[in-house]
């Protein structure tokens, strides 16, 4: 089944009770995972770093990330206290950690045994690596990047995860690790790629979705898509192009003031997306064609049989004058027409009778 991410991101607005109330939604939604985002924003922007376009139209000013980010960090306590509240209810946490600190909270202190690396870090080598070094599983979120860029995370990670301690990091210690056999089996077992197109909310004519077969292709790995589109129409054909993970930000209500909020879904339409995930995975069904149970009960009723078209004597012959095809199909297939055609008749038959 796919694996879906309901992404509540920063829509708490740094406030603990919306992040319960987030957890809340997407477990009555059916996701499989909510995640949060864990970082201190004096570790990830400098007091110069501006505001990405969308996000000062979506908060309605202008002002430094550092502000904006500082307004919607989570205390470490708020973190234990939303992972306690995820096992109770059965759904499971995941956040993505910006920094080194975070990234040593989410694994020492809170025991995540998955990761995720937003597309924004996909370049940042040196927090790749200490992902990788975790030994957890790693969902690898690809926006703004190039497949030479994706090759290089990956050679990092692989690296990573078969590197001897001890052993220095350097480009052509990658390029080692990615090359060899241990390095592609270990991504193959422990890393899965998202698509995704960094922009809120995503135009839809740079979606892309053929990307991910592009992906599959170019390193053999499971390939997932992170939605940043408006609606629910593109993650539920990303799951009918066979994507393994959906990740879809969520919110409690579109205009609550937030960078987020408004390229999000609100729990009713997330709710409506997993559905529709799980209907369409229903339908994919297997890549055998062949009759499937309830059409064989149809096969009599829907097709044809020979047939006589009017009275045949025994001994007459079979002619377009006198053989037709008609329902039921439980009598000789119309395949068989010109078979029949100049031969005689063993019996006699009414019109309407099926050949035999």
């Amino acid at each position: 089944m796919t694996l879906i991410i309901a992404e509540a991101g920063v829509n708490h607005n740094g406030d603990e009770k919306l992040a319960f109330e987030l957890i809340n939604a997407a477990h009555k939604a059916g996701a499989d995972i909510v995640k949060f985002q864990t970082f201190k924003a004096k570790n990830i922007v400098t007091e110069q770093a501006r505001q990405a376009v969308y996000q000062s139209i979506n908060t309605n000013k202008s002002e430094s990330q550092l502000a904006m980010l500082s307004r919607l960090e989570l205390s470490y306590a708020t973190h234990h206290a939303l992972v306690r509240h995820c096992d109770a209810l059965g759904i499971e946490f995941l956040s993505t950690a910006f920094d080194s600190e975070s990234l040593a909270f989410l694994v020492n202190d809170l025991g995540l045994k998955r990761l995720k690396i937003p597309s924004g870090e996909l370049t940042n080598a040196p927090l790749i690596l200490e992902h990788a070094r975790t030994g957890c599983d790693i969902i690898l979120s690809t926006g703004m990047s190039t497949l030479a860029e994706i090759e290089k995370a990956l050679s990092i990670i692989a690296f990573g995860y078969t590197a001897e301690p001890g052993l220095q990091p350097s480009q052509e210690a990658f390029s080692q690790a990615y090359a060899s056999d241990i390095g592609q089996q270990v991504l193959k077992d422990r890393v899965t790629i998202l698509h995704c197109t960094t922009e809120y909310p995503a135009p839809l004519a740079e979606v892309n979705l053929r990307v991910m077969k592009t992906l599959e292709t170019a390193f053999g790995l499971p390939v997932g898509y992170s939605d940043h589109s408006s609606g629910i129409a593109i993650p539920i054909a990303a799951v009918a192009r066979e994507a393994v993970v959906i990740e879809k930000h969520f919110t409690l209500d579109r205009n609550m003031d937030g960078p987020d909020h408004k390229a999000s879904l609100e729990p009713e339409e997330l709710a409506e997306m997993v559905r529709s995930i799980r209907q369409v995975e229903l339908a994919l069904g297997s890549y055998l064609k062949a009759p499937t149970p309830s059409e064989l009960q149809n096969k009599q009723v829907a097709r044809k049989s020979l047939v006589a078209l009017k009275q045949i004597k025994k001994g007459e012959i079979f002619t377009s004058e006198n053989l037709t095809a008609k329902r039921p199909g439980n009598g000789l297939s119309p395949c068989f027409y010109w078979d029949m055609i100049g031969k005689k008749a063993m019996r006699d038959f009414n019109a309407g009778d099926l050949i035999d």
